[in-house]
């Protein structure tokens, strides 16, 4: 796909970018595939505001998508490729040879006509499920399972991929998107090729009605605060934060304050992201 630059015709058009949608093939999503969806803003049971700068938005319908690609040893044709905007990945439409659909993650690569399938035996192309110890090592790939039988749970956003390092016993090393290098279990899934929609860091939004229109509130400055507002708040004009470093709303370290607390699976993790070994 290509990105779209509009003519500044209004100030919000002044740098904004959008998608060209050159790859959609299907406007509207598959009937018996899809759920609504319910908003609550960020607010819990009782109503209270849990998760802030939440609300508005376009109506959606959620897309269900099959991550755990269980379907074995039965092929299936790409019917068409299509937009979810619960994501920032395309979807790919499958139709089973036994008739059933359903919704995956579209890779690069990934055409109308192909046939994909889910199998021990499958070939190195993009779509292809199987498990890691039939992945040959270097190959790219997406939608990897962390525990067997449930499903993709990393490498989903679009025009991310990881990269199959090595493999050695039961687990095998795995280089995701941010550099850290991860013990998975063989026998885990993982779909081959990478995640389509590359340009979606491309694009600028321009303007703050289309992040309303995503559902995102505005967000306020701690500087612009009052002091009982935020640990950044107050005084005459700008200022400093005036503690030894960024505080949340709550006086909680932030920017660079480790919150990593899950020690069970520190052992899993061969590098880190930050250069460091663990």
């Amino acid at each position: 796909m290509a990105v779209k630059v509009y003519k500044p015709v209004t100030p919000g058009l002044r740098g904004m970018t959008g998608y060209t949608f050159d790859e959609i093939t299907k406007s509207t999503p598959e009937r018996s595939l899809i759920v609504p969806r319910k908003k609550f803003a960020g607010r819990n049971n009782r109503g209270k505001i849990t998760v802030r700068h939440q609300g508005g938005g376009n109506r959606q319908q959620i897309r269900l998508v099959d991550f755990k690609r269980e379907k074995r040893d039965v092929p299936a044709r790409v019917a068409a490729i299509e937009y979810d905007p619960n994501r920032t990945a395309r979807l790919a439409l499958l139709f089973y040879a036994d008739g059933e659909k359903r919704y995956i993650v579209a890779p690069v690569g990934l055409k109308v006509g192909d046939t994909i399938v889910t199998s021990k035996t499958a070939e190195i192309r993009p779509g292809n499920c199987m498990p890691i110890s039939s992945i040959p090592v270097g190959t790219m790939i997406h939608n990897i399972e962390l525990k067997e039988g449930k499903g993709g749970q990393l490498v989903r956003s679009a025009g991310t991929s990881a990269q199959l390092l090595a493999k050695e016993g039961d687990y095998a090393q795995i280089r995701l998107p941010s550099g850290e290098v991860r013990l998975v279990r063989q026998v885990c899934q993982a779909t081959i090729g990478q995640v389509g929609n590359l340009d979606h860091s491309n694009v600028k939004l321009g303007k703050a009605g289309r992040k309303r229109h995503m559902g995102i509130r505005p967000t306020v400055r701690g500087t612009a605060m009052s002091p009982r507002d935020h640990p950044h708040g107050g005084g005459e004009g700008r200022q400093p934060t005036g503690m030894p470093g960024p505080k949340s709303p709550w006086g909680k370290p932030t920017r660079g304050y480790k919150t990593r607390r899950n020690k069970k699976t520190d052992q899993f993790i061969v590098r880190r992201r930050n250069q460091g070994t663990r």
